[in-house]
């Protein structure tokens, strides 16, 4: 009986204090609206000087809980002028805000960048030419992977390997390994020299994309000699909210289509976010599904699921995120006639990756940030013989086709920023990446051990002049690397609408666990890895001039042109090995050059968004020149445009992405008469365009639809001849399946 009164009395004390504490709270709730009176989605309402804030729904509402005192709230949105307004609330009651109206941004557009930063800082403040994304951007595109995303964009490439059911992407002529993926900061581990980890993330948790060309060796390290691709997730407002989200989109493999599993793509996702008193909970969950088989396209059958885990107040933020992805790619082959019967492999991937990340202002002078994360990657192939006959399926016993790979990564770094003073700011930091594998095709258990510290200061001259000097030393337990990474950016401020920035860099990346120690032989491949490879190293210069050339109500012009050189040494290509022409080996070429220019222009007039741009890029390397029957540089053009039209009464909008992807110049390394040498190839030009659609059914469902690749690309001349080895081919490249149409439906629910 004591017992039971004990629970009674503590269960009744914990009653009265939440209704107390509910009691003395008050709320405040609004809604946003545009200029033409309609409701403003997505703004930011935050309580300035508390962990406070809510984003509006799709109704333009908002509603806080607070305590009671005098505030001020600020009203901010991406090319909206922000608001300031101060409130009081008072206890148990409940302030209605009036209206508030945000009008379009004449000056500029405030896209906040982090990727290099020593903190959130606009565009146009950043040292660095940040190229983004943005979520609103991602959402029309009606994507299913982030391909899909940046394949329109200037200077990106992307090859697809039919035989493995793979992508790589280069980026202003620097492939694969050359390029850095990271995921909220921290490196994606990938097992090879291609970037496959770019299709293992799930698209619909990704708020925005950040990229920056050129080196970035002194913030990020090895690998980021051709630049960064920033792939940056939701998090919250920090507000108190509760958000629910579902995708499914259907697309046609070209002019085929079957539900479910069948012949196309198949996305069905959801999600679920909840905030309160700084702590967040969320999760999300995908199931991503292709199959062009009847042209030659491996299936491709993934599971991507995320957690996460999140506590903020005024001066700290700390999270834990938990990703996890199983993907099948199915390879039938050919049928025996004699036997009846065909050999099929699965490539089975599983990557788990693990971050604890934290933010911590400690003064208004200095802030610290840390981040951590290991991740686990195995890569399986399975091979079995189906009886076509019986419906038999057994696992076959030859070499390397029972073959398993695990590749594993720890990471860590840790960074401070102190301002010395308003014109100056320092930020040192150290960083240490554990990676090793083992496998059947992998000789030994190598392990590869990077240290390095870095340190960089951001110096304003003066009111218009800021420089960031840096410089990294590394300490790798496998290959030379260099004893300093110096860098040197600078910004200068011509007027108020025209802004230059001037960078060098010296950028170097190491030869992957793959390339130095994979071996794999069987009927169709003989690659053997080379330890001997050196790390390549780059000098690049670029610089860009930004532009503000319309500053008005309705109508903003923004242009920037820009240009880049890189001279690479001991670049890694495939070739023959020396010591045998029949085996395919990795290689350091002794130089390499790349070179070019962008023209990139944004209009925004009343409802219409339109980008056009143009890149000129040019590649050379030391046979080129030798041979002067070849130019020294071989060049390529893009041209893209992307147009978005807001039908504001009708809640819709269409979209139009274009990009004109030209000639592509490449080197394929060959051994002939017992000499190295570098032959030319070219992949033939090829336009590709997306047309999509999107209609607002209610608060909480949208509607969109659409085709993609207009011209119907599916295969580019290319004249390459087959190696033989790793995947290469000639004659036709793959790079689309056909003309495709697409539905999808999206569901948000939010409650503040």
């Amino acid at each position: 009986m004591i017992k039971v009164f004990k629970i009674f009395f503590i269960t009744l004390l914990f009653t009265s204090a939440t209704a107390f504490a509910q009691h003395t709270l008050g709320t405040l709730k609004g809604k946003v609206i545009t200029s033409d009176n309609q409701p403003a989605i997505g703004v930011t309402v935050q309580v300035t000087g508390t962990r406070y804030g809510a984003l509006t729904g799709a109704n333009g509402q908002y509603n806080i809980k607070l305590q009671p005192g005098n505030y001020t709230v600020d009203y901010k949105a991406l090319g909206m002028l922000a608001k300031q307004v101060p409130v009081t609330i008072t206890a148990g009651q409940t302030t209605a805000q009036p209206d508030i109206k945000l009008e379009v941004n004449a000056q500029q557009l405030k896209e906040v960048v982090v990727t290099g930063q020593y903190e959130q800082r606009s565009l146009k403040n950043s040292v660095y030419q940040v190229r983004t994304i943005t979520s609103e951007q991602i959402r029309l595109r009606n994507a299913t992977k982030v391909q899909d995303v940046l394949s329109d964009q200037l200077g990106f490439r992307f090859t697809n390997d039919l035989t493995l059911g793979i992508s790589d992407v280069s980026l202003m002529g620097v492939a694969g390994q050359g390029v850095k993926v990271l995921l909220d900061g921290v490196p994606l581990l990938d097992r090879g020299e291609s970037r496959e980890s770019i299709n293992q993330i799930d698209i619909n948790t990704i708020d925005r994309i950040e990229i920056v060309e050129g080196p970035m060796s002194v913030s990020y390290g090895q690998d980021a000699m051709g630049g960064v691709i920033n792939m940056i997730t939701k998090k919250g407002t920090g507000g108190e909210a509760l958000t629910v989200n579902a995708r499914a989109h259907e697309e046609s493999a070209g002019k085929k289509f079957q539900g479910v599993s069948g012949t196309g793509s198949h996305l069905a996702s959801a999600g679920i976010n909840w905030e309160r008193k700084g702590l967040q909970l969320g999760g999300n969950f995908t199931r991503n599904n292709f199959n062009a088989e009847y042209i030659g396209w491996k299936p491709k059958d993934q599971y991507m699921g995320n957690a996460i885990v999140g506590y903020r107040t005024n001066n700290m933020h700390v999270w834990y995120r938990f990703d996890g992805e199983d993907e099948t790619i199915n390879a039938k082959g050919t049928v025996n006639p004699t036997e009846n019967s065909r050999t099929d492999q699965n490539y089975m991937s599983n990557r788990w990756m693990h971050q604890l990340q934290a933010d911590m202002k400690l003064s208004d002078r200095l802030s610290l940030n840390g981040a951590a994360s290991y991740t686990d990657y195995t890569r399986r192939t399975q091979t079995t013989k189906l009886d076509l006959n019986t419906g038999d399926r057994r696992l076959t016993l030859g070499a390397a086709e029972q073959d398993k790979a695990t590749f594993d990564t720890k990471f860590l770094r840790m960074t401070a920023q102190y301002k010395l003073s308003h014109r100056v700011s320092f930020q040192p930091g150290v960083e240490v990446n554990l990676t090793r594998s083992t496998g059947a095709r992998i000789t030994g258990t190598p392990q590869i051990n990077d240290y390095a510290f870095f340190i960089s200061s951001e110096i304003a001259l003066t009111n218009a002049i800021s420089i960031r000097p840096g410089a990294r030393f590394t300490k790798n337990s496998i290959y030379d690397a260099p004893p300093v990474t110096p860098s040197l950016n600078t910004k200068i401020k011509l007027n108020n609408v025209l802004d230059l920035r001037l960078a060098y860099a010296r950028g170097f990346r190491a030869p992957a666990l793959r390339e130095l120690y994979f071996n794999f032989f069987d009927a169709s491949h003989s690659i053997r890895g080379n330890e001997n490879l050196k790390a390549e190293y780059s000098q690049s210069f670029n610089g860009s001039l930004s532009w503000q050339v319309i500053q008005q109500t309705d109508v903003r012009l923004r242009s920037t042109i820009g240009g880049f050189y890189n001279h690479f040494n001991n670049q890694i290509v495939m070739g023959f090995d020396p010591a045998d022409a029949s085996i395919s080996t990795y290689l350091n070429l002794d130089k390499a050059k790349t070179a070019g220019g962008t023209f990139e222009n944004t209009l925004n007039y009343k409802q219409l968004q339109a980008k056009v741009g143009f890149s000129y890029t040019g590649m050379s390397n030391r046979y080129a020149e030798d041979d002067r029957s070849l130019p020294a540089y071989r060049w390529y053009p893009e041209v893209n445009t992307n147009l978005m039209y807001n039908f504001t009464k009708l809640k819709g909008n269409i979209s139009l992405f274009y990009k004109l992807n030209g000639t592509l110049p490449s080197y394929n390394a060959a051994l002939v008469g017992g000499n190295l040498t570098v032959t030319r190839s070219e992949r033939a030009a090829f336009h590709t365009a997306d047309l999509t659609l999107n209609k607002q059914l209610n608060k909480q469902l949208t509607l969109s639809g659409g085709m993609k690749n207009l011209f119907n690309v599916t295969n580019v001349a290319n004249t390459a001849t087959n190696s033989g080895g790793a995947h290469s081919t000639g004659g036709l490249v793959p790079m689309g399946y056909g003309r495709s149409y697409f539905l999808g439906l999206t569901f948000q629910y939010s409650k503040y």
